[in-house]
């Protein structure tokens, strides 16, 4: 099965607090790579409700569907690929299991006939080694928003945690409760 654990810690930001870690970070906006994720929930929210969120990904000319679901150390994501016309489908509202996700929705109890699409994010990312983690930044577009978020992607638990508040800290950047891109989404569809 294609699965892996996500270890990460994310930040909201401000414009403000984003360029400060694009100029300690050394890195330029103009070397973001973009990416869109397309959204999937049932009517009641059931994904949700099980702390899940599934997605389908375009990036680069590649499609993937993922399931992510919380894990002890992080998140279990569960990778389908897709063909562009299958993401199209699913897209358009024909969804046709994928045998990954399928077995993790079966035992979530969600029904892939009850899936719904969402709508699209894109994301302007920017990655950099720092530490021996990994820092994003995001800057994402949806229903008419525009977020900056701080991610800090690691191996171990406990490193990713120390270089995560070593940035806050250093760079002097409140720690914000930070929901996932997806909740951010369909709670900016309940703000228009």
């Amino acid at each position: 099965m294609t699965q892996e654990i996500e270890i990460e810690f994310k930040n909201l930001l401000t414009k403000v607090e984003y360029d400060r870690l694009c100029e300690f970070l050394e890195v330029e906006e103009s070397g973001a790579l973009s990416h869109t994720n397309h959204y999937f929930e049932t009517p009641g929210f059931e994904l949700k409700q099980h702390g899940s969120a599934l997605r389908i990904r375009e990036k680069n000319g590649q499609w993937q569907l993922t399931l992510k679901e919380p894990h002890p150390e992080g998140l279990l994501e569960t990778h389908d690929t897709l063909t562009e016309q299958e993401a199209d489908s699913w897209i358009n509202g024909d969804i046709i299991p994928k045998p990954q996700v399928a077995v993790q929705l079966n035992q979530l109890g969600i029904d892939f006939a009850a899936l719904n699409y969402g709508g699209a994010l894109t994301t302007r990312r920017i990655e950099t080694e720092f530490k021996g983690t990994i820092v994003v930044l995001d800057q994402s577009t949806y229903n008419g928003y525009t977020d900056y978020e701080l991610e800090v992607e690691a191996q171990e638990r406990r490193h990713g945690q120390r270089v995560f508040d070593e940035l806050l800290e250093r760079l002097e950047i409140r720690k914000k409760q930070t929901p996932n891109k997806i909740q951010r989404f369909y709670d900016s569809m309940e703000n228009r």
